[in-house]
Order: structure tokens, then sequence, then C-alpha cells
């Protein structure tokens, strides 16, 4: 992704930002004011929408992700403040490099000693200047995008980290920073060569509700909700908030990021804290019980034949109920003849296929919707090799209207 801005920190989006503008662009050509995106993020609707010219607002969970968007749509500030405290930062680095003090166990797997040392006086030198200013935002976020490039193991965007793959090549820190925060400074000026709609408006809360989005506000919504393909979006961002001091290690993800999170992932459903009937007998889950009672029913099931006994009856059961609470805010935030674009795919944990798209639809037509269709863009899970179960799947457009 090489996209001005967007590039500064990436994040594991379901569809490019080029995309989303030719979405919004067609969508305000047809008279469309304003955006959404419950699922915002690092912001890839909200600067979409910016560009197009329209109003937008959304919502992110994930503070650490929370932001990552919010510093990104700071592109309108000034750039010559943000390069005067990178320089700051910069030079009080360099005078400042001695042996790091104890990090959390991760983070000793993921450096050299030398280049921990650096990034720590970076970290150092940033906290002595800071303040709430767009400038000192801008540069915690070149500090947060050079983290990955500078560790001398696995730690690709967005994967989980792998501290036994060794990588080839890194970067010291202080040219990495130095690269990145140049690269910022020119993304900021071409940004604002340009005109922009209104600012966007991001808010750190619950998709679940959309507190803070007024009634009647959407006249269109863009998103991709978290897959329930088990994969844990709290944990992808471990290294970032273990270097800050935001966690100790895995241990604290639940209670810092994963108990804010649309339930997605097993990590996110202990059987000590989920009874699978009371999610069942919700009244959320009306519309597909008798559906999501069988596939359960049998997750449940072969749970028990199964080495890592995964919750995936729970992450099932929770994660429709937690996305039929997303449609009903949807639909209060929502204008009458509003269009909603969710980008998603289907599932079969331990091989057992779930029909996420026919019941996000089922769910959005009892929220109060009218009418959903699917465009199809990519199958998945169609190459078998070292794949845990054969059941084809698809990746693609749920267009709801209403």
């Amino acid at each position: 992704m090489r996209l001005p801005v967007h590039r500064w920190f990436r994040f594991s989006a379901g569809f490019s930002a080029e995309w989303a503008k030719a979405v919004i662009r067609e969508a305000a050509d047809d008279g469309a004011k304003r955006v959404v995106d419950p699922f915002a993020g690092s912001g890839t609707t909200l600067l979409a929408a910016e560009d197009v010219g329209v109003e937008s607002a959304g919502v992110e969970a994930h503070s650490f992700v929370f932001r990552v968007a919010q510093a990104k749509l700071l592109r309108r500030s000034s750039v010559d403040e943000y390069l005067k405290l990178a320089k700051v930062v910069r030079t009080r680095a360099a005078k400042a490099v001695v042996d790091a003090p104890e990090y959390p166990e991760l983070i000793g797997k993921c450096y050299t000693p030398e280049a921990l040392a650096k990034l720590h006086a970076l970290r150092l030198a940033l906290e002595k200047s800071a303040s709430d200013s767009a400038a000192w935002q801008l540069v915690w976020l070149a500090l947060a995008g050079i983290l990955r490039i500078t560790s001398c193991v696995g730690t690709a965007q967005w994967q989980y980290v792998l501290p036994k793959k060794e990588k080839k090549k890194t970067l010291d820190p202080f040219d990495a920073f130095d690269t990145l925060s140049r690269m910022i400074a020119r993304d900021m000026r071409l940004t604002q060569e340009r005109p922009l709609g209104p600012a966007a408006r991001i808010i750190s809360g619950d998709a679940r509700t959309c507190d803070g989005i007024p009634d009647g506000f959407a006249d269109l919504v863009v998103t991709s909700p978290p897959y329930p393909n088990n994969y844990d979006y709290a944990d992808a961002t471990r290294l970032e908030m273990c270097f800050f001091g935001e966690v100790s290690g895995w241990g604290d993800l639940q209670a810092k990021v994963r108990q804010y999170l649309v339930r997605s992932c097993s990590q996110h459903v202990p059987p000590s804290a989920i009874d699978l009937e009371t999610q069942l007998a919700s009244s959320e889950l009306a519309p597909i019980r008798p559906a999501i009672s069988e596939v359960c029913q049998r997750l449940a099931e072969i749970r028990l034949t199964k080495g890592g006994k995964k919750t995936y009856h729970l992450m099932v059961a929770c994660y429709f109920r937690d996305l039929a609470q997303v449609w009903q805010a949807l639909r209060r935030v929502c204008a009458p003849g509003a269009r909603v674009c969710f980008v998603i795919g289907d599932s079969a944990p331990y091989g057992v296929y779930v029909p996420v798209i026919e019941w996000l639809g089922e769910l959005a037509l009892a929220a109060g919707f009218h009418d959903f269709r699917f465009e199809k863009t990519r199958d998945r899970n169609v190459k078998w090799k070292n794949r845990k179960h054969r059941v084809p799947l698809c990746e693609g457009r749920l267009w709801v209207e209403g």
C-alpha cells in the first residue's frame, strides 16, 4: 500500500482507499452528503470521505488503532510545526542513547540491544516533548510506524509477531525515523495542495451502539467488520502497545483492548464467561435462531474431539449477537433510504460452514433495512495445501438498502 497518508501505518483493512473513494464519490453524485464507518480502523473510509468532499464520522473501539486514525486525520495541520518537533525529538534522542531499561519480554525478543537503545531514546525524547498538539501526535505516529521495520524478527505489519523468525535485513531506528518523518511531511504537503471536504470525526467507542453519531446522520455506510475467523485484533498490536508501556504482555490485552471489541475471536469468549444457551436465546438472534443454534451445537460437539478445544461455538453466537446490535445501531444513525456496504467474508471454523453473508443480511432486515444483495469479489480457501479444512469460502460486498 503506497497511497499517501494511508501508508503511514497500515491496518488489516478489508478494502482499498481507492475503492472507498469511488463508492463515496458515486454516492455523492447521487446526493449523499454524510458517510459513517462503525469500524473505522486506521481511517481508510474517513480519509476517502475527506478526499471526495463529504462529511464523515467513524467509530473505533481499539484504543491504539483509534490513535493511529486520529493522527492520520491531522494531515491538514502545519507541516513546519511537525518537522520542527520531529527534529527536536531526533536530536535529543541521538544525544541520549544508553542501554534501554527492562521492557516486556516480547520487546526483548524482537530487537537487538543496539536497536532497542535507540528506540528507547526516541521514546524518551518524545515523552519529554509531550503535548496535545497535532505535531506531537504525528511524531508519535512516526515512532509507532517504525517499530516493525526495525525489528530483527518476524513482525510484518498487522501479522502476529514471530520472535523465532529472523529477518535477513533490518533498518537502523534513527534512519527509519528520519525516512518516515520525511514521508509524512511530503504526504501532508501533497494533501494540502488540493481542497478537502469537512474534517472527519472519529470517536473512540463501540460499533454496537455508535454513540456520538446523531440519529439519521448517514446517507452511506462503508465499512469492513471483523471477520469471524479467529483473528485476534487485540494481539495484532501487542508489539506497539508493549513498547509504549500500554500493556506489559498478552495477559493485559483482555482488560485493555479485547473486552471492547466485537467478539470475532475465540480468545474473546472463554467458556467460564459465556453461556451458549443464553446467547442463543437473546432477542437479537431471533431472526436466525434455528440455523445458528444448529451450527453452534455442531461446533460444540466437534470441539471436544480437537486438541485445542477452541470455543468457536461461543464465538459464532457472540459474534452474530454483536453484529445484530451493530445493525440496530446503524438503523438509528442512517437516514431513510441510506445505503450500507459491508466488506465481509464467510467462515468455516473446524470445517463447519457459517453462512456469514446470509445471516448478516437477515439481521439487517430485522433491524429495519429493506433489502440486501451480495457482490462476490474473490474466492478464498481454494488452495488446499496446509489448510485446516477444505470448505470453499468467498469474500465480497454486502450491499444493504434502506
